[in-house]
């Protein structure tokens, strides 16, 4: 049966209070109880009202993913052939075994959500075609000590709606790990700059925590996409991903469009207007928003507004083919690793700190903690600079010569004078 959270809510609401001030009134005849009795009596009627008031919390639960679906409803969707979840809404792709389009709201509850991800990946039952399986992603063998073996096909379950961005709703949350929220994803790409972004959108509600915001999340699905070979279901592989962020009631919006691939740029070079995003994509999103909120929100967009400024301090790597011979970029850096010669590395300097055994941090182009190569001075050699590294090379575009290391997957450069650092112009 369907509730009514309208009507139950004030009736549960009522039933605790009626426990409460049963509470009362025992605890007025403790006197003429023994303490045992008493506290027997006190933890039963405890008992009686977090039962209650874990219904209320349930209604209230029911009641704002009703609000959501009214609300997102209201905007209007990008194709008539939309399949309805608590809390998501999203159009299935048969040819591609993926959703073409997958909707959803961020609201301020995330900020004190406590649902954590339930990891229960299945088949999307509203779905009428089937959907995706995860024998379409991997297999798995049960060994004899009742652990698996996993075969991997090569790709992450990119989720397209984010299951952290349901953290409020139990429910919710569970169905974002519906298959036809599933994507595949290059790891380095799902596990990286894909979750910078998420993460970047959330931030928005973190910093601005009265505003709601509308998000569609779609794969670039074309007919000549590669498929997992292995997969039963043959599903395609994106090469591209769109993200489309409306904040309605500040008539404001912003758009993305990345690579299926490790990312080495830094996430606001990605950023497009919604206007481009429909262009390329040939859906019509928030299709029925007035027109003045659609020109406001559509045409422009401004990344200051929608990251933080330690974001928009990420530079993006110098273009290889303009640095001189025998010099190469922070993307190129990774290569070098463990390489035995001195090799050049170049690129802007975003990041510098010293560490609390006082030796000194550089980060060229992408800030820690998603640095992408890193350089430090010890010390006991700090003396042989005639400068202060930490302040004098901030925002400075270097070249810096060295052997490359290791250090936690990042490309790491320990140098110890001052000659080996060049300011490049």
């Amino acid at each position: 049966m369907q509730l009514n959270p309208t009507h139950s809510a004030p009736a549960a609401f009522r039933c605790i209070l009626t426990g409460i001030v049963a509470l009362f009134i025992s605890i007025s005849a403790f006197g003429q109880r023994t303490p045992e009795d008493a506290l027997k009596l006190y933890l039963e009627q405890l008992s009686q009202i977090e039962t209650r008031a874990d219904s209320v919390r349930g209604l209230i639960e029911d009641a704002k993913l009703a609000q959501v679906r009214a609300q997102l409803r209201a905007v209007g969707y990008a194709s008539d052939d939309a399949i309805e979840h608590s809390a998501m809404v999203l159009s299935y792709s048969e040819q591609h075994e993926q959703a073409r389009w997958v909707m959803h709201m961020i609201t301020p509850d995330i900020i004190d959500g406590r649902v954590t991800r339930t990891n229960d990946f299945r088949e999307d039952p509203k779905v009428p075609t089937g959907t995706a399986v995860e024998a379409d992603y991997f297999l798995k063998y049960e060994q004899e000590d009742g652990s698996f073996e996993y075969d991997g096909f090569g790709y992450d379950r990119g989720h397209l709606a984010p299951s952290a961005d349901f953290r409020w709703s139990q429910t919710a949350l569970s169905e974002s790990y519906f298959y036809s929220n599933m994507s595949p994803q290059v790891a380095e790409f799902n596990r990286g700059t894909w979750a910078e972004l998420e993460d970047a959108i959330r931030g928005y509600i973190y910093r601005n925590r009265e505003q709601s915001l509308y998000v569609v999340t779609l794969p670039m699905l074309t007919p000549d996409l590669p498929v997992i070979q292995r997969s039963i279901n043959q599903v395609a592989i994106p090469e591209y991903y769109f993200k489309v962020v409306l904040d309605l009631e500040k008539q404001r919006g912003i758009a993305f469009k990345m690579p299926n691939r490790k990312i080495e740029e830094p996430l606001h070079a990605f950023a497009i207007s919604i206007d481009q995003a429909e262009e390329e994509t040939g859906f019509d999103f928030f299709p029925l928003i007035s027109e003045d909120a659609a020109k406001a929100a559509e045409a422009t967009f401004d990344p200051e507004i929608w990251f933080s400024e330690e974001m928009l301090g990420d530079a993006e790597p110098l273009p290889a083919p303009e640095l001189p011979r025998g010099h190469f970029n922070t993307t190129q850096a990774q290569q070098y690793m463990g390489y035995s010669k001195d090799v050049i590395i170049c690129g802007t300097v975003v990041g510098t700190r010293t560490s609390r055994s006082g030796n000194v941090w550089i980060n060229l182009d992408r800030q820690y903690p998603n640095q992408v190569f890193s350089v430090y001075i010890k010390k006991e050699h700090l003396v042989n600079f005639s400068y202060d590294p930490e302040e004098a090379l901030k925002g400075q575009v270097l070249c810096i010569k060295g052997r490359v290391m290791d250090f936690g997957g990042t490309p790491t450069m320990r140098i110890e004078r001052e000659k080996v650092v060049e300011i490049y112009d």
